[in-house]
């Protein structure tokens, strides 16, 4: 299905409503188990309350414009009055960098692998994720890009373990398309450790049929956007390394996509199912697959031969 613009437009909607709405969506957000969550994040739970076009089928794919502006959202934050709403985090307010390690005084502190590290391209996003205690649940410090670059401590800990991996995470922009390759020239990673870009991607923005924005058109979006790869190993003879000199690979759709200006952002994925995504990728734990599912990944691997008459 093509996303043809027409999907969810924005039209006016009364303050009674709109503040019935934001409550609902506060309660939404939070679940399960209170969870702490950004003011874009709520700003976007408010549109599915509104028009839940999340609940379609994915394999349909599109994205869909906003029920409520974000103007008409912030009004009704107001009316509500500042920590009125239970778990909205404030946002982030760039701060000096410090230097990892300052806060605690163990002398040893960076004497031990880190098997896994987590950079998002959203401060807030980083911030939330540390709120709901994904480091700690995952092993996973998580940072966000304005406090790169990572401190010397943190790079000698990725050394130490046997096989470290930094993760990205980052919207589904034409911008946010480029955070791998960004933080991978900029990064002065120990050799061999992996550079993992998470997504948000275009086609899983249109499966999960998330909120989009919109900006200034691109006239020509490549086939690919440089990135870090997946897999991307550095350090030598990574060059014939698996995912080496990997792109992300745009689909025709993900382009036109593109082209019209089209952006989603980390914030409009459910913060419970961004967590357990979250969970689930830097733990690298595979879902389980049903018997068809595997039958059609040997199909289009070329094991099997089906009957055609």
């Amino acid at each position: 299905m093509r996303d043809s613009g027409q999907v969810g437009r924005t039209r006016p909607v009364g303050d009674a409503i709109v503040d019935r709405v934001l409550r609902t969506a506060a309660e939404k957000a939070a679940e399960p188990g209170q969870l702490r969550f950004t003011e874009r994040q709520l700003y976007y739970e408010v549109c599915r309350v509104l028009m839940p076009w999340h609940r379609a089928p994915r394999r349909a794919q599109f994205t869909s414009a906003p029920a409520l502006t974000y103007e008409a959202y912030l009004a009704a934050l107001r009316r509500h009055g500042p920590g009125s709403v239970d778990g909205l985090l404030p946002p982030v307010v760039p701060k000096p960098r410090q230097a990892a390690g300052r806060h605690t005084p163990e002398p040893d502190l960076f004497d031990y692998g880190l098997p896994r590290l987590l950079v998002c391209e959203s401060d807030d996003i980083a911030a939330m994720l540390r709120a709901n205690g994904v480091p700690m649940e995952s092993a996973c410090p998580v940072y966000g890009a304005s406090e790169l670059p990572l401190d010397e401590g943190v790079l000698r800990m990725l050394a130490l373990a046997e096989r470290a991996t930094v993760y990205l995470l980052h919207d589904a922009s034409a911008r946010g398309l480029t955070f791998p390759a960004r933080f991978a020239r900029s990064a002065d990673l120990p050799d061999g450790v992996r550079v993992v870009p998470l997504g948000l991607r275009p086609r899983q923005a249109g499966a999960l049929h998330l909120v989009h924005g919109r900006g200034p058109a691109y006239a020509a979006v490549p086939a690919a956007f440089p990135a870090a790869g997946s897999g991307l190993v550095r350090g030598p003879g990574a060059g014939q390394g698996p995912g080496q000199g990997l792109a992300f690979e745009l689909g025709r759709w993900e382009r036109d996509w593109l082209r019209r200006g089209r952006f989603v952002e980390v914030a409009a994925v459910n913060p419970a199912s961004l967590i357990r995504t979250v969970h689930r990728l830097v733990r690298e734990v595979r879902t389980p697959r049903s018997q068809l599912t595997e039958l059609r990944q040997v199909r289009r691997a070329g094991f099997l031969s089906w009957p055609t008459a």
